[in-house]
């Protein structure tokens, strides 16, 4: 990349970075307690909770990781964007509003650890450590994959060195993140959900108009492998198989455990707007990810050299460096950052309340006043941030792999007891401690076992579904028969 190109990309990104730090020292001026910085004080309107919401479960991944994907697996690739959107439209219809209601009407709990507590009258209060602990297990993991998109960006666009990249990459979502909370975090969803859906659309037009529309985008395919166009067998035209396709619909069971997405439902000003928040998130959702499948299929005709491996998450990059002058580009490729940005900053505030909130107040200092927990809450963002970012250095590691581990580990641990306590009020207590405890280490184990294969090439998230599941309406059944 020329000089002059790199000055401009430069100049793009600082402008963005800019508007993200006067957003955070905004929301700073108005964040005076835990409430204001884990859920903004309950004040969003629909649009910014659903563009905030999407935004959040959007990270990185769906820049980098879908093209990726879509670019080595072709049409199979469809599976997972089909469960996704039907995972989204299911969570936002039957989970959004009775848990921003039960959340509220239970004190106001603020994290979802506390939700549990309160719901099931937890009086030896270890459902709350228990749930905080897998929290900050897996957002480490969640938080530490977006650090390895953030080290991918940087190290195309400015030659850095990976562990460089990786760090630079990190500084500002953490610095606004830390000053602003939830407000900043959200506000600047809105700008960041925006220039994703801009980046990922201009860059799948001019991918379908570099190939020759729908006809030569089909052409390209079948040219390069004929099996990308099959839905059924793998690029190497091995059959998919009920495993396929399980693993790849079974990613949207997640959404229902997701804490960064969940908190967007609870803190809309009034439940009664989620209609409306609910259709402005789909109509994003739908779009992004039709774009981000359509960019990896054009950019097999569109890029003149052949993308191999973990490369291949750089087809986004590679494209709109390639096919747009250095200020539309800048723009385009802020809207990775801006995905980076919108997921961690919410894993690490979500992560911080479970440090705040659950561990140092439930446990240690349950006295501990507003501001003091306001400051607890920003050293969590800091110690998080740390970890994460020792645990991204494996310039080895894919977006997708790291983002796939943790969304099954939340959607395992939480997604059943969330579901079963809004709508199963023979629930108990008990049944959710076992839940939470055998989705959680059942998600563990099997990706432990998936590299032998055969059945453990099952995605992690359906046997940690499941076995939750199990054991929610067992444990809680075979209480209420006692």
């Amino acid at each position: 990349m020329a000089q002059h190109d790199t000055t401009t990309l430069i100049a793009t990104f600082a402008v963005y970075l800019g508007i993200c730090l006067l957003l955070g020292f905004v929301a700073w001026r108005r964040t005076t307690n835990l409430k204001d910085f884990i859920l903004g004080g309950r004040s969003l309107g629909p649009w910014v909770t659903a563009l905030s919401a999407q935004a959040t479960d959007m990270s990185g991944w769906l820049l980098l990781g879908l093209p990726g994907f879509a670019y080595l697996a072709g049409v199979e690739s469809a599976w997972l964007v089909g469960g996704l959107m039907l995972g989204t439209w299911l969570n936002w219809r039957f989970v959004a509003q009775p848990l921003r209601e039960r959340t509220e009407a239970l004190g106001d709990a603020l994290t979802l650890p506390t939700y549990f507590e309160r719901a099931f009258a937890d009086t030896r209060r270890l459902l709350r450590p228990l749930t905080a602990f897998f929290i900050l297990v897996f957002f480490i993991l969640y938080a530490s994959s977006q650090f390895v998109a953030a080290g991918r960006l940087f190290e195309s666009l400015f030659g850095l060195p990976y562990p460089w990249a990786v760090f630079w990459g990190s500084i500002v979502m953490l610095a606004y993140t830390f000053l602003g909370g939830f407000l900043a975090v959200s506000w600047s969803d809105v700008l960041q959900g925006s220039l994703m859906f801009f980046a990922l659309v201009a860059v799948a037009l001019m991918g379908l108009h570099v190939v020759g529309g729908l006809d030569g985008l089909h052409a390209t395919m079948n040219a390069f492998n004929a099996e990308l166009l099959n839905p059924f067998t793998t690029a190497s035209g091995e059959a998919l198989g009920w495993i396929g396709i399980v693993s790849s619909l079974a990613w949207g069971l997640g959404y229902c455990g997701q804490p960064h997405i969940l908190a967007r439902f609870m803190a809309i000003r009034d439940p009664a707007q989620m209609k409306i928040a609910r259709r402005v998130a789909m109509g994003w959702q739908v779009t992004v990810l039709v774009a981000a499948m359509v960019i990896g299929f054009t950019a097999l005709g569109a890029l003149p050299v052949r993308l191999e491996g973990a490369e291949a998450e750089k087809a986004f990059i590679h494209m709109s460096a390639q096919f747009f002058p250095p200020w539309i580009a800048g723009i385009c490729l802020a809207g990775v950052l801006a995905a980076i940005m919108s997921t961690a900053s919410a894993q690490l505030l979500l992560s911080s309340a479970a440090f705040a909130e659950d561990f140092y107040r439930g446990l240690l200092r349950k006295q501990a006043g507003p501001n003091e927990l306001l400051w607890v809450g920003r050293l969590g963002v800091l110690g998080v941030a740390v970890i994460a970012f020792f645990v991204a250095l494996d310039p080895t590691s894919t977006v997708l792999s790291r983002v796939g581990d943790a969304w099954a580990g939340f959607g395992a641990t939480f997604g059943p007891a969330i579901v079963l306590s809004l709508y199963w009020k023979r629930m108990t207590r008990a049944g959710a401690y076992a839940g939470i405890l055998v989705g959680g280490i059942t998600v563990v184990a099997w990706m432990m076992l998936a590299a032998r294969g055969g059945i453990f090439a099952l995605y992690a998230m359906v046997p940690g579904f499941l076995a939750s599941l199990a054991a929610i309406v067992a444990v809680s059944w075979m209480g209420r028969r006692r």
